[in-house]
């Protein structure tokens, strides 16, 4: 272990400007960008705009008074031209504020229309007005209602063109799959979500995708199963993609006779649900057409499933020939497999691992004894860049009686840092066991402090790391030592 006994004083003056933007940036939250632009005129010339990009109006009341953000931004007109993104919905006493605002947004990219009432959405149809006087075409429109928005809505909203991401979700009214807009999208659409798409003939579906060509996301819902292997075949250039798996019981869609391959996918997500254990019938090899290979090219496979029965929600045992085919032609690829609740066995894991070299995100459901915690320390053996680990670990007391069906107790704080520190090269910095959360980091602490595991590092690595660390202060820093600290959070989000 090495101390640093050498350091060089950097003021904050003396840092480079241009770093400043992408520092702030990758906080990635608007509460801290709020401290940011409070701390002196630099930081508020790099904040201001990250502040303004997303503009999401929730309506606060304060004092028994709504107040819009558009109402802050037609004060200060200047600050419109950073708004690339806006959400908005149908309050009626703010839409005139709202077309003014939209007027000054000059670098608008994207609108969300986001409706739960039972307005029409003539509103929509005064906001696109004013969008396409704006200098640049929009890129991206979302529109996620509970009413469908009235036929007059609609029309002006197909004469849109030169969109990029399309998406559509309305709860009630016939499904809208692009009938009559497609045409206009097909030379630049790149992303598409359908939200209903049950009672579409698959014939139409087809039609509608087969204009639009250079479509490298979809996500559907609401399709037969049967219907998306004849999507993939008209949609060369796919990347993503996220479905249901809706079994047909009518007669099987003949396969296509193009010769044309199936995309290259490089993440697929299937959402499904059964009364079987064993998942539904067929899901499996349906699953493994969508990515027949024979070269790898999926990085990310989510299963979004559960069981039905008698005694509430279950799990889909996932069956172990379908890892092996998956491994055996996506393993060189694979990069995060996401199952949720889905069950592996320990063997299913270690032959996961072992197949899948580049894996680095793996999720699922087991079953472990209390006594035997080593068993998964032990099937993870063979992995080489895992970074995040999260288990739905269904706890069995052991053989010899000994034990407890508590998950807090069996896994511990000590148990996850072993597993982070198991060798020299581990990347594992993540675990995550039922609902309680471990993450790792190597941090500069006091030499006094006595907290955390310790390593040797050289003399260039901590120079370079305790100048940045009085480089934030502006005051010559104490000596330093590198440990790792292992934090745990129950009840925090899962891994996705």
């Amino acid at each position: 272990m090495r101390k640093c006994s050498r350091l060089t004083r950097v003021h904050f003056v003396e840092l480079p400007l241009d770093i400043l933007s992408p520092i702030l940036e990758s906080v990635n939250d608007s509460r801290y960008w709020c401290v940011c632009a409070l701390v002196n005129k630099t930081f508020n010339r790099a904040v201001t705009p990250l502040l303004y990009r997303n503009l999401d109006p929730k309506i606060i009341s304060k004092d028994r008074v709504l107040h819009h953000p558009a109402t802050t931004i037609l004060k200060r007109p200047e600050l419109g031209q950073y708004v690339q993104h806006i959400t908005e919905s149908g309050w009626g006493e703010y839409t005139q504020a709202v077309i003014k605002l939209l007027s000054l947004c000059t670098s608008l990219k994207s609108l969300t229309w986001s409706d739960d009432s039972r307005s029409r959405g003539y509103a929509l149809v005064a906001f696109l007005d004013v969008i396409k006087t704006l200098p640049h075409p929009l890129e991206e429109l979302n529109i996620r209602t509970h009413n469908d928005p009235a036929p007059e809505v609609w029309e002006e909203v197909y004469k849109l063109e030169g969109l990029k991401r399309v998406s559509i979700w309305c709860m009630e009214g016939p499904p809208r799959v692009l009938q009559g807009w497609c045409e206009k999208l097909g030379p630049t659409l790149e992303s598409l979500e359908l939200g209903r798409c049950a009672g579409v003939p698959p014939t139409i579906l087809i039609a509608v995708l087969l204009h639009l060509p250079h479509l490298r996301e979809l996500r559907l819902k609401g399709a037969p199963a049967s219907v998306i292997t004849g999507v993939l075949a008209v949609l060369p250039k796919l990347k993503f993609l996220d479905t249901e798996y809706l079994p047909s019981f009518g007669r099987a869609r003949p396969a296509s006779s193009s010769s044309t391959p199936p995309p290259a996918l490089e993440s697929l997500t299937v959402r499904t649900s059964s009364a079987d254990f064993m998942g539904p019938q067929k899901l499996w090899p349906w699953i493994l057409e969508l990515i027949p290979g024979p070269t790898a090219s999926l990085h990310t496979f989510s299963l979004h499933s559960f069981v039905m029965n008698v005694m509430g929600k279950g799990s889909i045992s996932v069956p172990g020939g379908f890892l092996l085919e998956l491994s055996r032609v996506h393993g060189a690829t694979l990069r995060q497999v996401i199952l949720g609740d889905a069950m592996l066995t320990l063997g299913d894991i270690e032959c996961l691992v072992d197949r899948c070299v580049g894996l680095e995100v793996l999720s699922c459901m087991t079953v472990v004894s209390t006594g035997k915690v080593d068993m998964i320390k032990k099937a993870l053996k063979g992995e080489r860049s895992l970074r995040s680990l999260t288990l739905q670990i269904d706890w069995i007391v052991g053989e010899d009686g000994h034990g407890t069906q508590s998950p807090s107790e069996p896994f511990t704080l000590e148990t996850a840092r072993e597993w982070m520190l198991r060798s020299e090269d581990s990347s594992l910095r993540h675990i995550a066991v039922n609902d309680r959360h471990y993450t790792g980091k190597w941090v500069l602490q006091d030499t006094d402090d006595t907290q955390g595991e310790t390593r040797d590092v050289g003399d260039e690595e901590m120079e370079a790391l305790s100048s940045q660390f009085e480089a934030l202060g502006g005051v010559r820093a104490p000596k330093k030592e590198l440990r790792f600290v292992v934090s745990t959070d129950a009840h925090s989000p899962s891994w996705r």
